[in-house]
């Protein structure tokens, strides 16, 4: 198991505070990966008029709830599936399929081998490559799977390389691993900020795989962390079964069913958002491109990860410097196959992306 140092998380910003002596609430965090434009108003409007739900329990099917998610990805809410955040959905679907041995596509998110190796099951890693933009060769990885891994695990849009696989390629590798009795977990936390969202979502093949369950949250798109709303999509009503059957109930209180009841129907925030991250995007990598002190790859969520070409800086270097102009990048330097070139940050605001730009590129 590969042994990961203590780094600052997006949320670290108590820990940022002892250390470096900045109140949290004065940080910018690029690091979170979060909506820069913080809850819509609509929700924030209308959460605050219905506080009289924590009085009851919540429907302990979410049955409205679900058909509002269906509704928005585009499946039957009989697919849906509620947990408390998608790391409760993360822990349920690896103690269910309790894989001994699981093939995790990386650099990526390290709570997937936590919950794996907690569970007794072996990690491997299949390395997306540098040299090729971290872009993944599907022909490659494939030839790889075999009926010793009962798990594949696919961050799409991948953190922190920001690359994504597109739904053919991810229909080859369903059938590659259906061939192998492979499970395939998706984590699709980003793929609502990208431009091709329609060319990347592995939401339609539920509807003709089995062996494959599709992960997302309210955290980074609508800018909720604290709300804890999360939920999966798969096609495998034995599976939801499982899981139902596993998760407590009541794991999503009263108001964060209100809530998602609103985000999720908030068309005017939604295209607002993508609209800000798509040009920001555009405009941020661009920028990056044309400077050869940093690499940059091209980026399908609503982050980029730098590689830094300058011989003598470091990532830990960038990151100080960054945080004491009170703005919060991710150091790299603990992702698996990344080491100290390379800074991970997410966009934001124009005019708070400037603000970091000058600090990076002076």
């Amino acid at each position: 198991m590969l042994q990961h140092k203590d780094h600052f998380h997006g949320s670290d910003l108590e820990k940022i505070e002892q250390i470096y002596g900045i109140k949290k609430d004065e940080i910018t965090s690029f690091s979170a990966n979060v909506n820069p434009l913080g809850i819509s108003p609509l929700l924030r409007e209308t959460l605050a008029r219905h506080i009289d739900a924590i009085c009851s329990y919540p429907d302990r099917e979410y049955l409205s709830l679900r058909k509002c998610i269906a509704d928005y990805v585009n499946t039957d809410y009989e697919n849906i599936i509620m947990g408390n955040g998608s790391t409760e959905l993360i822990s349920l679907l690896i103690q269910i399929q309790h894989p001994k041995k699981a093939l995790i596509i990386g650099p990526t998110y390290s709570e997937y081998e936590r919950e794996i190796s907690l569970g007794g099951g072996t990690c491997l890693y299949y390395p997306l490559k540098e040299e090729q933009d971290f872009a993944l060769n599907a022909e490659h990885f494939t030839a790889q799977l075999n009926e010793s891994i009962d798990l594949v695990v696919i961050c799409n849009p991948n953190n922190p390389t920001s690359s994504a696989i597109t739904r053919k390629t991810m229909r080859h590798i369903l059938d590659v691993c259906k061939q192998n009795d492979i499970f395939v977990m998706v984590d699709e936390t980003y793929v609502e900020f990208a431009d091709n969202y329609e060319e990347i979502t592995s939401v339609p093949l539920t509807a003709f795989y089995n062996n494959i369950v599709i992960l997302r949250g309210t955290s980074k798109f609508f800018a909720a962390p604290g709300l804890r709303l999360g939920y999966a999509i798969t096609g495998n009503r034995d599976f939801i079964k499982l899981m139902n059957t596993r998760k407590n109930p009541w794991t999503i209180n009263s108001l964060a069913v209100i809530a998602g009841e609103i985000m999720f129907q908030d068309k005017e925030y939604i295209q607002k958002t993508r609209k800000l991250i798509s040009e920001e995007r555009a405009r941020i990598y661009q920028i990056f491109s044309k400077d050869n002190r940093f690499k940059v790859y091209p980026p399908s969520g609503n982050f980029m990860l730098v590689r830094l070409m300058s011989e003598g800086l470091t990532s830990n270097e960038l990151f100080d410097r960054a945080i004491r102009e009170k703005m919060m990048i991710r150091d790299c330097s603990t992702f698996p196959f990344l080491d100290n070139k390379y800074i991970r940050f997410c966009f934001m605001s124009q005019e708070m992306n400037d603000q970091l730009l000058s600090c990076l590129m002076q």
